[in-house]
């Protein structure tokens, strides 16, 4: 199985892993990830549940994701799962 790789400045190969999902559950809708996304690849889904509103992410252009992992670096609940992209 191969997967896409890039290349760091320093020459040395890494390989992306792109968001894949978001769990729902667990996410509190901070926002945190959105901010530092610059990619247009997240944006809210609100759901009523009993006379209250609960917001959380979603991915909903995941194409536009460019590896960087930064929306789950910057998740405080770790709710973020990631993949290579196979070739």
């Amino acid at each position: 199985m191969a997967y896409i790789t890039g290349l760091r400045r320093n020459k040395t190969e890494y390989t992306p892993q792109f968001v894949v999902s978001i769990d729902e559950e667990t996410c509190i809708g901070c926002a945190r990830c959105y901010k530092v996304c610059a990619h247009d690849v997240l944006t809210f889904e609100e759901v009523d549940e009993d006379d209250s509103a609960k917001m959380y992410m979603k991915v909903t252009n995941p194409d536009n994701c460019i590896g960087c992992q930064a929306c789950g670096r910057t998740c405080s609940k770790k709710c973020f799962s990631f993949a290579p992209v196979e070739m």
